[in-house]
């Protein structure tokens, strides 16, 4: 060997210095910083941690934004529908008893002795009938902007804040929005019109979910997560 020699390891084809990758190679099979691939390899068999991935499937779920959240389990979601129901019951009736009150009022406005008898007890029972079809658009209305609007803009209904539960879209970690919102409320509304069967198995819909995440078919639909605050 002469002073000099680049290569002063015969069995070294390459003239790399020990240690280093041979020229032109990738660098597989020699040390990388930890946690990452190789280099020019594609990742594969190295863990990654997308959105919406669940933990071990304990409940728990990675979030963007919001990191690892809990899935709010279903007794926690009957509870809040339970509460919602009771909020939208209670609002309902005050209006329901508001309008029923008009109604009579115009009947006992009646006189029984007066030849217009008849004809204002007509007037009252078409008040009557009014009332009851302006109590079905009031109903309507009301939970649609109150189930909407809040999931939309708040991420929660008033049952939902009381326990603690809050809806958010899975690839994005914030609140749902209008599209998401609507689409997250029609879906149950449209069962409702088989007898509200319909709506009933779209709220139980999570116990058929085998991901792990417990979405009802709103959510799916909707994209979105029901987690715990």
């Amino acid at each position: 060997m002469s002073f000099g020699d680049p290569n002063p390891n015969p069995n070294n084809p390459y003239g790399q210095q020990p240690g280093q990758p041979p020229q032109g190679q990738p660098g597989y099979g020699y040390p990388q910083q930890p946690g990452q691939a190789p280099q020019g390899q594609p990742g594969y068999g190295y863990p990654q941690q997308a959105p919406g991935t669940l933990q071990a499937n304990n409940g728990y779920i990675n979030v963007p934004v919001l990191g690892t959240v809990q899935v709010a389990s279903m007794g926690r979601r009957l509870g809040a529908r339970a509460i919602d129901g009771v909020v939208i019951g209670v609002i309902l009736g005050i209006i329901m008893g508001i309008g029923l009150a008009g109604a009579v009022g115009i009947a006992k406005d009646c006189d029984p002795n007066s030849v217009d008898y008849t004809s204002c007890m007509n007037d009252a029972s078409a008040g009557f009938v009014t009332v009851m079809f302006t109590w079905i658009a009031v109903i309507a209305a009301f939970t649609l902007l109150y189930e909407w609007l809040m999931i939309s803009f708040v991420g929660a209904t008033v049952g939902k804040l009381a326990v603690g539960l809050r809806v958010v879209k899975e690839n994005t970690g914030q609140n749902p929005g209008l599209g998401s919102g609507f689409i997250r409320y029609i879906i149950p509304i449209v069962g409702a019109f088989l007898c509200y069967i319909g709506a009933i198995l779209v709220y139980l819909s999570p116990f058929f979910d085998n991901s792990g995440k417990l979405q009802g078919w709103h959510d799916r639909a909707a994209g979105t997560l029901v987690i715990k605050k």
